[in-house]
């Protein structure tokens, strides 16, 4: 499913992702210091994440309880695939070009880098 989420929509749903099934006041609790949304503001991104297909929820004893609908994976995935297409037009290689020459990779980023390009190697044989 692609569900594009704005950075608002990202903050809430990380915190179902974390601590699902949670309740408005919950949300609210969570996000407030971070954000100072008040209960208004996250039944409003509830409702927006909800037309999206990204929550639902279940009636409780007191009070509805949020849970995500898609995974953090799943996201995570559409969103690195919309950035690359936005800006480097899908590819991949541009970006990684981009990156070296603007010297932002750490040697940790290499070896996780040689890592993970190792691994698909070997899923491809």
């Amino acid at each position: 499913m692609k569900c594009n989420l704005s950075d608002s929509e990202w903050k809430l749903m990380n915190q179902l992702w974390d601590h699902a099934p949670m309740t408005i006041m919950e949300l609210t609790a969570a996000l407030k210091v971070e954000t100072g949304w008040t209960k208004n503001t996250v039944i409003t991104m509830l409702s927006r994440l909800g037309a999206k297909g990204a929550v639902t929820y279940q009636e409780g004893k007191r009070a509805k309880l949020y849970s995500p609908l898609i995974m953090r994976e799943n996201a995570a995935r559409a969103e690195t695939e919309s950035f690359l297409s936005k800006v480097y037009g899908g590819s991949l290689g541009l970006m990684m070009n981009a990156m070296v020459e603007s010297r932002s990779l750490t040697e940790a980023d290499i070896a996780e880098l040689s890592a993970i390009l190792e691994k698909a190697g070997g899923e491809q044989k």
